[in-house]
């Protein structure tokens, strides 16, 4: 029978035709580490095959590609499964599975050794007290911030013009636009009767002046 190969869920295959390589993440927040390289043999060896025969010819050229026939690299080979055994046993020791969650967390930030399980299902004292201090004191401020008064004189009734409606220039605030002097109000009263109308009205709505 042959060996088991353990694995998890959090494994990344970075192999290519030179090689062996493997990715594992933290399943909480996402740092990763990589397993050292695996060169395999039997592909330099066939890559140096390949070279003689471009140098010599002949049936000495056909060395390289004979030996591709020997390789197997499909995912149920015993050169992936040993490749995978080794690349595990090396990392291993930077992560934890949590038995709360049955996440695998890297030991460096999300692991909790105080009781045996990863941040998230046993959060560190000292990290949660420092976040739910954080968000008491942003609570505090909005609350606060409630009681001033942040707008002053500001004229709230009126309607606000970002931008101007005669050359279209980031508005600042004010009666009229700093850039071409249009106003900014989007309605102008009527001298007469005191009606609002529109900024563009020629006369009133309402009694019929002009507006000049």
């Amino acid at each position: 029978m042959s060996e088991v190969v353990p694995f998890t869920d959090n494994i990344r295959d970075l192999s290519n035709r030179d090689g062996s390589q493997f990715e594992f993440r933290c399943e909480r927040c996402g740092n990763g580490y990589r397993s050292a390289f695996q060169r395999d043999v039997v592909q330099t060896g066939q890559t140096i095959a390949r070279g003689v025969g471009r140098l010599l010819g002949g049936s000495l050229g056909n060395l390289g590609y004979a030996a591709e026939s020997l390789l197997d690299r499909s995912t149920n080979s015993s050169g992936k499964d040993r490749a995978m055994r080794q690349a595990v046993a090396e990392i291993a020791p930077r992560f934890q599975q949590c038995r709360g969650c049955g996440s695998w967390v890297c030991v460096d930030v999300c692991w909790n050794g105080e009781v045996g399980q990863c941040a998230r299902c046993s959060p560190v004292v000292t990290e949660e007290l420092a976040q739910l201090q954080a968000e008491a004191r942003r609570r505090q401020l909005r609350e606060r911030l409630d009681t001033v008064d942040m707008v002053g004189g500001l004229p709230l009734a009126q309607q606000a013009q970002p931008r101007c409606h005669g050359c279209g220039a980031q508005s600042t605030g004010g009666k009229f636009c700093a850039e071409c002097g249009s106003p900014l109000a989007l309605t102008k009263a009527c001298r007469e009767c005191t009606a609002e109308n529109a900024s563009s009205a020629r006369f009133c709505a309402e009694c019929g002046s002009p507006f000049g």
